[in-house]
């Protein structure tokens, strides 16, 4: 069962250590009386799993895609044929390459509102060396 430290489980879910002991005291996230105090990989999981609220897709499309990351531009590669678009959706760096057509007929600029869809076949899942321990 993987455990977790108070730093630890900041870093995962993007807020401070203060705030993981706020929740720890609030009894919104359980941990051990282990000094340091630790947090269950599952509880943390589920903690993660609650405040993941993407911001609203500004679209009105049905699609089958189910990863959809709405963020903001936040770079603008482009060339004559090619660009390359970096969005920054909540903790997620998505990056697309796209043709510097597209990037023009979209209006993509730093600050755009966009909504990266990610359908594919593959997805690798790494862990850490040691974590099934």
């Amino acid at each position: 069962m993987a455990r977790y430290k108070i730093a630890e489980a900041a870093r995962l879910l993007g807020v401070s250590d203060d705030t993981v002991r706020r929740w720890i005291d609030q009894g919104a996230l359980p941990a051990t009386d282990a000094s340091p105090a630790e947090i269950d990989g599952a509880a943390l999981a589920a903690r993660a799993v609650e405040l993941a609220h993407a911001p609203r897709d500004p679209g009105d499309l049905l699609s089958s895609a189910r990863n959809r990351f709405v963020g903001l531009v936040t770079r603008v590669r482009i060339d004559e044929v090619m660009a390359q678009v970096d969005i920054q959706a909540g903790p997620h760096r998505v990056v697309s390459l796209m043709s510097a057509e597209a990037v023009h007929d979209l209006g993509l600029e730093p600050g755009s509102l966009a909504v990266a869809v990610v359908k594919a076949t593959t997805v690798i899942v790494e862990t850490p060396k040691g974590a099934k321990e």
